[in-house]
């Protein structure tokens, strides 16, 4: 067990003057010890000090960096890229409403006139702002309109919002371009999507009839039952529950 020593302690035999020369040199090695560690800290540190200087400054660029990309280039770059779509979708309103030259308009809409972005340059030149994932979905929308049901599928499955109806209209839509492909069993599927995304009163009675319907061309009448029931019990001031008791009665023969 340790003894505490008295400062100016005197050793009265030499049994206690060996203990207290072997405590004295125990001292010093300690001090001895830890001299050496600090100076060989201060030598790693000065040794490696543009290493540990350019890390931090690293840090320092990576942080400053993120916030200004997002405030002079992100925000900009969403900016100019929404002012862009106005344009195109004038042009994809305006032939919505005119059968006669909806086809030109069409066009307009996806490659832009008068120097001005079409939806495919937005999506192009703006990768990864809001407008051009917006751009896919009236991409998607416009080419379902003019009959091209591979392109409409390919624009409208890249397009991601949690967005109650665009989401659910984005895979009603491409249900609706297998429908015209006739290939029934894909457009099931993306019809029961886009129930499944909403039970907003405007998506879900709309996707619930054609899934009806598309599953009582599949011989599923079991499923179109169902479909047709829930507007019956959940939708019966919509538009889609006009008639719905008749389909009921079709389902269940």
């Amino acid at each position: 067990m340790a003894t505490y020593k008295k400062r100016g302690f005197k050793p009265k035999n030499k049994v206690e003057e060996a203990q207290l020369d072997e405590q004295n040199s125990t001292t010093a090695e300690v001090f001895s010890t830890l001299d050496e560690s600090a100076s060989k800290t201060e030598a790693w540190v000065q040794k490696n000090q543009n290493y540990i200087l350019g890390a931090i400054g690293a840090i320092a660029i990576g942080v400053l960096g993120y916030l200004g990309y997002n405030e002079f280039i992100q925000k900009p770059k969403e900016a100019s890229a929404a002012n862009e779509l106005f344009y195109p979708q004038q042009y994809f309103d305006q032939a919505l409403t005119n059968e006669t030259a909806k086809d030109s308009l069409f066009t307009l809409a996806l490659n832009g006139a008068e120097g001005k972005y079409g939806f495919l340059d937005i999506i192009e030149e703006y990768k990864g702002t809001k407008a051009a994932n917006l751009a896919k979905y009236s991409a998607g929308m416009t080419y379902l309109n003019m009959q091209q049901y591979d392109e409409a599928i390919a624009n409208l499955e890249s397009f991601s919002s949690s967005d109650a109806v665009l989401g659910a209209m984005a895979k009603g839509g491409i249900g609706d371009a297998f429908s015209q492909l006739n290939q029934n069993e894909d457009a099931l599927e993306y019809y029961e999507k886009a129930i499944a995304h909403s039970n907003n009163e405007y998506t879900a009675p709309r996707f619930l009839y054609k899934a009806g319907v598309i599953a009582m061309d599949l011989n599923q009448k079991e499923k179109a039952l169902g479909f047709f029931e829930r507007i019956k019990n959940e939708f019966s001031s919509s538009q889609e529950a006009n008639g719905i008791d008749v389909l009921i009665g079709l389902a269940k023969n």
